[in-house]
């Protein structure tokens, strides 16, 4: 893996110099993950934040009886457990992949380190993830505040935000309904609903957004 050519194409560094970008691939570590491999649990001490260069992730976290509760599924590009720079603590969930995958792991010491000899990194990275967690804050208001329907058209919009009208749903429909908090035989039924009223086309896990104005119309209700 070229790791400065991942971080070029990474919203949280793409506009930052090149120095930068070489700093900062010096201190990454890539590693490659089996689908269903554990990248960190809860509890376990944050050692650094993480960069899907490929595949997928799912950060969920486990109730008292097991039952699972995804929070984020994270695709190329995609930074996570960035709270880890700033608490130093422990990670509040887990994470595991959904495919095969390539993550880069940023040591959180040796990240300050480099943020304290350029501050405009940290700049840089503050925009980015202030912008990120206006747009999760909505989607989390979506998916704990309205019905099933409400939520998958506002999830649908939250991914056209960064894929376009057309793209594909990678994850299984048993993990989209765990994110949507809902089970896979409501989910599509919701999906089909959806296709009759032509506000998407469905083809397998191809979804093309048709009405984006009724979407979020249904997402507002």
């Amino acid at each position: 893996m070229r790791v400065k050519a991942v971080l070029e194409k990474a919203p949280l560094f793409r506009d930052l110099p090149e120095e930068d970008l070489s700093r900062l691939a010096e201190i990454a570590f890539p590693k490659r993950y089996e689908k269903g491999e554990i990248i960190f649990s809860a509890g376990e001490e944050a050692r650094g934040f993480y960069l899907v260069a490929e595949g997928l992730v799912k950060i969920y976290r486990l109730s008292a009886r097991g039952r699972q509760q995804i929070l984020h599924v994270l695709g190329p590009g995609e930074v996570f457990a960035e709270a880890a720079l700033f608490s130093g603590s422990r990670y509040p969930a887990w994470a595991e992949t959904l495919a095969p995958s390539e993550i880069i792991f940023f040591p959180r010491r040796a990240f300050l380190d480099l943020v304290r000899r350029r501050p405009e990194l940290a700049l840089n990275m503050l925009a980015v993830l202030s912008l990120r967690l206006r747009s999760m804050a909505a989607l989390v208001d979506s998916l704990s505040l309205k019905e099933v329907p409400e939520r998958l058209a506002a999830y649908l919009l939250y991914l056209k935000e960064s894929r376009g009208s057309e793209f594909e749903l990678e994850i299984p429909k048993g993990e989209l309904a765990a994110l949507l908090g809902t089970v896979p035989e409501t989910l599509s039924r919701v999906l089909a609903r959806l296709s009759e009223e032509e506000l998407i086309e469905v083809s397998g896990r191809r979804i093309r957004i048709l009405n984006e104005e009724g979407l979020r119309r249904l997402g507002r209700s």
